[in-house]
């Protein structure tokens, strides 16, 4: 007991520009390995978490502590890493039932290559804002968008983007979402209000959003796939399946666990026995066949090398460097915790906030580190919420301010961030990398936008008025 005591009395706080040496070397590693050599994020995530790793030895933690703050680190985002098998888990039975190939069928035949990114983003938008979820939307309809879009011959990094940006706007406002309900219990606002409040920066990056989507559209109504090569693809979806309505059954179980706001992982689960009996009742497969599309993907045979490359996919193994990443990430998350060295940069910057503009802006940079660090949408809204609400009490701003900006510079924006368990989860789900479709999720950033907008003009901006925030019409 003695020694314990005298290795937490030997413990340093950390100063503010030591605590920036992890995130500037994590900035370096991934700047030029990943951005410009194309190392695997894996090792240079280790590596940064080393370095931090090797500066709390200096200050004093020992190596059982920051074990332990690794530990609890992943152990919060082991959920999501489950789910993440259960996607590839689900990607693999439903190629093999018929699912995902019938989805495709019917987009490559309604779908016009000139409104694909639109349609893409208002029926994710939709979905997700009815559901709540943004993860459920891409690992359901955005599954089906993406085949489509290979189809059309449209590029997968503005299909991706554009899937993403539509499933976390309706997650960003839905009064289902987790999220949503998150921001406003970490600032202490009310849930309506602060929905309402959204919309002020939400709806606009949404609108330009689309309008982008559609200009962009124009081009590729030139350069999509010709229409002899999108029937050939057609024919053999149905050629080598037999297609009907019980097909839809898998992505309908997903949906309702999603409505009904029941546990996920128990959801995606059934969905994926569902969709294998459909497999082997529908489709002649047998038991091997589906086992094996189930853990370590299907592989298509239809003869199509187009449509074979996009339905040779799913498993849960393809999910594993998927999860390396998160434990990675969170890694060097757990140590920049228990270190503190967090929170004193995020303490640091509140000293020089002045005005309202100032104080909106260090809201929205301090909650984007916090996503960069953590790679948590709910650590992105509950560290800068807790840490900033004095900020805005004191200068008589609402409650529904902050929960606002965390959630325009949190929640949209984990997504977009490689080794975030949202952005993995993405990239493993739709086949494309983070980097690829980040650039084309406009909604995802544009809210920052019009947020530090609102802050140094005055726009949209609401005082407080009663000490209970949580009331309704705060």
């Amino acid at each position: 007991m003695k020694s314990n005591k005298s290795i937490s009395k030997t413990k340093k706080t950390p100063g503010f520009f030591l605590s920036l040496v992890p995130l500037i070397i994590m900035a370096v590693f991934l700047g030029v390995g990943y951005g410009i050599f194309n190392l695997k994020a894996e090792v240079l995530l280790i590596g940064s978490a080393t370095a931090a790793g090797i500066l709390a030895f200096l200050l004093g933690y020992t190596w059982k502590e920051l074990e332990e703050g690794i530990i609890d680190s992943i152990s919060r985002a082991m959920p999501a890493m489950l789910i993440v098998i259960c996607v590839g888990l689900m990607i693999g039975s439903w190629i093999a039932s018929g699912t995902i190939p019938m989805l495709i069928f019917y987009g490559l035949k309604i779908i016009s290559p000139m409104y694909f990114l639109v349609t893409a983003c208002i029926v994710s938008s939709a979905v997700s804002l009815f559901t709540g979820t943004s993860w459920g939307t891409v690992g359901t309809i955005g599954i089906a968008f993406i085949g489509v879009a290979q189809g059309l011959g449209i590029p997968p990094g503005p299909a991706a983007g554009a899937i993403v940006a539509g499933a976390y706007f309706g997650d960003k406002i839905s009064p289902f979402s987790d999220t949503t309900n998150l921001a406003p219990i970490a600032a202490r606002s009310n849930l309506f209000d602060h929905i309402r409040h959204l919309l002020w920066t939400t709806t606009p990056a949404w609108l330009i959003g689309l309008l982008i989507y559609f200009l962009v559209g124009l081009k590729f109504q030139g350069s999509a796939a010709p229409p002899a090569k999108l029937e050939i693809i057609i024919n053999a979806i149905q050629a080598n399946f037999n297609l009907n309505v019980l097909l839809l059954l898998p992505p309908a179980i997903t949906l309702y666990f999603a409505v009904r706001k029941l546990p996920t992982i128990p959801g995606m689960v059934i969905s994926s026995f569902t969709a294998s009996a459909l497999a082997m009742i529908f489709q002649g497969k047998a038991l091997t066949v589906v086992a094996e599309a189930m853990t370590t993907g299907y592989v298509s045979n239809t003869g199509v090398q187009e449509l074979d490359l996009l339905l040779s996919r799913g498993g849960m193994m393809s999910m594993m460097g998927v999860t390396l990443i998160a434990f990675c990430a969170f890694s060097f998350a757990g140590i920049m915790q228990k270190t503190g060295m967090l929170n004193v940069i995020l303490e640091h910057m509140l000293r020089f906030i002045k005005k309202t503009g100032t104080l909106i802006m260090s809201t929205s940079f301090s909650t984007i580190v916090v996503a960069l660090i953590t790679g948590s949408s709910f650590l992105s809204l509950l560290i800068p919420g807790e840490l900033f609400a004095p900020a805005f009490r004191k200068k008589n701003l609402a409650a529904k301010n902050l929960s606002r900006t965390i959630e325009d510079s949190g929640t949209v924006v984990v997504p977009l961030i490689p080794w975030s368990m949202a952005g993995v989860y993405m990239a493993g789900t739709l086949g494309v990398p983070t980097i690829e479709y980040a650039k084309w999720a406009f909604m995802c950033y544009l809210g920052i936008v019009f947020a530090l907008l609102y802050g140094f003009t005055g726009i949209g901006i609401a005082l407080k008025k009663r000490d209970d925030e949580t009331l309704p019409g705060s």
